[in-house]
């Protein structure tokens, strides 16, 4: 039972291809998340109004801010809302 050389070129070029695929596999989150942060907005990243990231003294504060908000009656929290949304000069998308 012979086996030809294209045999084994397709047999290495199988395994050289797995191996290239599973390396793939081993990028952690924790990377791709850094990587995100750096990247502009135009290109994919993270937009101006994503809340920061946990671990971090901004986080703490945005946890803080948020828990405010909450605990508001639900008018008063609308008309901060409006406030905000005037404030920014932007018109609402629904």
């Amino acid at each position: 039972m012979t086996v030809s050389t294209s045999r084994h070129a397709i047999l290495l070029a199988s395994a050289f291809a797995a191996s290239l695929l599973s390396g793939c596999a081993s990028i952690n989150e924790n990377l791709s998340a850094a990587m995100a942060d750096t990247m502009p907005r135009w290109a994919g990243g993270l937009p101006p109004d994503a809340p920061p990231r946990p671990g971090t003294a901004k986080y703490d504060e945005f946890m803080r801010e948020r828990e405010q908000q909450r605990l508001m009656p639900a008018a008063e929290r609308q008309r901060e809302q409006q406030a905000k949304v005037e404030q920014s000069g932007l018109d609402p998308v629904h």
